[in-house]
């Protein structure tokens, strides 16, 4: 097994979290910059590569092995897991580090967005110019996203999009599009409630815009997995999904933004993932 460390996750636990794995003589790797996760995990000989960090470097490590015979392992200890929370995984990384050890392998999809890879989700609108703002605010953890999002939310203009599932295709006004592999943003948020990680389609959940006086009930449905119950909120599924928009922006995938221009291609690919679940 590797052990692949992103020093800056963990606000503060990196470093009891190192000690523990060294202490059990396991090897561990520290990246170093954007990116040197993934090239770590790919170059790798061992067999399970472990994932230290949040939703971002278990992105990078999946990358990386994505496709092969390798198997990806998590310790959770980022700002939002989503991933690994949908798997079952414990945030105590004593716990995580046991399922490691003792857990089960399976097989997950994944999927790309316009040739990227990810694991859980990814969207354009509300929530990915919010992905942008945190990234750029120089500051880390929930409590920084929440100001984002509140600071983002006053200004707000939703989009138009034309959106093609599988080839049925129409316009629609939204605050924001999520695509999920996975069920969840990070943090029990579960934005696509009824995704399945096993079952070879893309959940896709369609926010209409609405108003301050609608946040408390949709932020209640949001955390207890219902979603999905409320009017301004429409799910579909799907293998092949297009979005398309007239100006380009920021999406996300798996919590990091980027420029994804005005067209949005989004695929599964089925069992393309082994993985360490409880």
């Amino acid at each position: 097994m590797l052990f692949i460390v992103n020093p800056i996750s963990g606000k503060g636990r990196k470093e009891r979290i190192i000690a523990h794995l060294k202490k059990k003589g396991l090897e561990v790797v520290c990246t170093e910059y954007a990116g040197h996760a993934e090239k770590i995990a790919r170059e790798a000989t061992q067999r399970v590569i472990v994932a230290v960090g949040g939703d971002g470097t278990v992105n990078e490590v999946a990358r990386g092995i994505v496709g092969t015979d390798k198997i990806l392992g998590i310790i959770p200890c980022g700002s939002g897991d989503g991933l690994a929370l949908h798997l079952g995984l414990s945030r105590h990384y004593k716990r995580a580090l046991n399922t490691i050890l003792e857990g089960k392998t399976t097989s997950i999809d994944s999927a790309e967005i316009n040739g990227k890879a990810f694991f859980s989700v990814c969207g354009v609108g509300f929530d990915a110019l919010v992905s942008e703002r945190f990234a750029n605010s120089g500051k880390r953890g929930l409590l920084n996203y929440i100001e984002q999002g509140l600071k983002t939310w006053k200004t707000y203009v939703p989009e138009k999009y034309l959106i093609n599932i599988d080839g049925k295709e129409w316009e629609n006004d939204a605050a924001l599009i999520t695509v999920g592999n996975s069920s969840q943003w990070g943090n029990n948020a579960k934005i696509a409630p009824l995704a399945d990680i096993n079952d070879g389609m893309l959940d896709i959940t369609i926010v209409d815009m609405f108003g301050n006086v609608d946040l408390p009930a949709l932020a209640y449905l949001l955390m207890t997995g219902h979603l999905d119950h409320n009017n301004k909120v429409h799910c579909h599924r799907g293998k092949h999904i297009t979005i398309s928009r007239k100006t380009s922006g920021p999406a996300h995938a798996d919590g990091d933004w980027f420029n994804a221009g005005t067209t949005l291609e989004i695929k599964i690919l089925p069992e393309s993932l082994n993985v360490i679940i409880p």
